[in-house]
């Protein structure tokens, strides 16, 4: 299968500007680069896809540039925004730089005879001047072209925000990156998201006039949820790509609760997993939905890719616990994370020592009303301590109740969990 018809079959290609870009992927090997905006010192999982464009394109044969945009970070892209965006300074900006650096270079093979690049364009934008920039590049665009485009567009007939000078320039500098890259790099082809194509064509449409350079574009779809929701976040906010942002576990579980009708398309998005093994996930969640088997592999893969085996399997053994497994080799950290949402209560460390019963403890952290009904509980054999039911109405507090040293979860029934921390 060539490149182009991987590419067609995973749901990658939304637009290209040329009908034989297929052809030309097929026979020749293309530097081509992507850009990613620097906003913050992490991308979110929205930024896989183009991520994995680019190593699908390393795969079959092409040298993918990865373009940290700390030049075009300090003015902002308008594309897709109602608003102008708050401005970062450069202290800011390269700080984010730095951080979307170290995360690029997980995904893609910087070594080898298709070696993939790694730049910024505050190499290039931020020592040309001002008139030398009008002069030269500023003459080729066309206000009145510049106006039609949706992103400034949707700006101009909102009277309450508008376009600053500052933001309606950015479609100059995307373009001479192009430019650039083309001189110095021979890059021919330019991939980004859907909302991305009107910067992609004005940079083509620069170093054509500039250089009568044969370029090309391609864009990949916004991912889309089949509810109509945004992807990539959760009730907590973003599902970030570093760790401390968005925990290996928290990262796992979002994608094991994704739904039936989106798991197959994300399955094709985020994995490199062959196709026979997608359409027999697609039919396996067609015959048995309730198993969960395609998100359970889907969790599996992206966590693995993202953020390697060990963080797999903490992420894998705290799902386990959620479901009754055990909790004894999970670290303090991971504990507090898997239970930050449920009901926790404050102990005196001095109940440690085994003169407090548990359930005077659980009556004192007001998980039950009164002793009687922690009895009760405990009778009916719905009382667990650290996912072990309690049998004993007489057990005291010690230090084997403790997890990571310091902490007990407490679980009423199937799925209600308490979190007791000693201090």
């Amino acid at each position: 299968m060539t490149l182009f018809e991987e590419l067609n079959w995973r749901g990658y290609v939304n637009q290209i500007t040329h009908d034989d870009l297929p052809s030309v992927l097929a026979r020749e090997s293309l530097t081509l680069y992507c850009g990613f905006d620097p906003t913050a010192d992490s991308l979110h999982i929205g930024s896989l896809l183009p991520i994995l464009g680019l190593a699908h394109f390393q795969r079959h044969g092409h040298k993918p540039i990865s373009l940290v945009g700390g030049g075009t970070g300090l003015i902002g892209d308008p594309s897709g925004k109602t608003r102008e965006r708050s401005m970062l300074s450069r202290g800011d900006v390269e700080r984010n730089v730095e951080g979307i650096r170290a995360q690029l270079e997980r995904f893609l093979d910087f070594k080898g005879p298709n070696a993939a690049t790694l730049l910024n364009n505050a190499d290039w934008l931020c020592e040309i001047g001002l008139l030398t920039f009008l002069r030269d590049i500023g003459k080729h665009f066309s206000i009145n072209m510049m106006l039609n485009r949706d992103s400034v567009r949707m700006r101009l007939e909102d009277r309450d925000h508008g376009i600053s000078y500052t933001e309606f320039s950015y479609i100059l500098l995307q373009s001479y990156d192009f430019l650039y890259l083309n001189e110095k790099y021979d890059c021919r082809l330019q991939v980004g998201g859907a909302d991305q194509w009107g910067n992609i064509v004005s940079g083509m449409d620069l170093a054509r006039r500039l250089r009568n350079a044969s370029t090309y574009g391609l864009t990949f779809p916004l991912v889309t949820k089949a509810d109509g929701s945004k992807f990539g976040k959760s009730e907590s906010g973003n599902i970030w790509l570093d760790a401390e942002r968005t925990s290996p576990y928290r990262f796992y579980q979002f994608w094991m609760n994704q739904a039936d009708a989106d798991t197959g398309k994300y399955l094709r998005y985020f994995t490199f997993l062959s196709h026979a093994e997608i359409d027999a996930l697609d039919q396996a969640l067609r015959d048995a939905p309730e198993q969960r088997l395609a998100q359970k592999r889907l969790a599996e893969e992206v966590t693995l890719l993202v953020h390697g085996e060990t963080a797999l399997a903490s992420a894998q053994a705290a799902s386990k616990a959620m479901f009754g497994g055990s909790l004894n080799n999970l670290d303090k950290a991971t504990l507090a994370d898997i239970f930050s949402e449920v009901p926790s209560a404050e102990l005196a460390l001095s109940h440690i020592a085994g003169q407090t019963s548990l359930l005077d403890a659980l009556v004192e952290a007001k998980v039950f009303a009164g002793k009687s009904e922690a009895k009760r509980l405990l009778r009916n054999g719905g009382l667990y301590l650290n996912n072990e039911r309690v049998d004993a109405e007489d057990l005291r507090l010690s230090e084997a109740c403790l997890l990571a040293g310091r902490m007990t979860v407490i679980r009423t029934g199937k799925k209600n969990y308490h979190l007791l921390k000693f201090v």
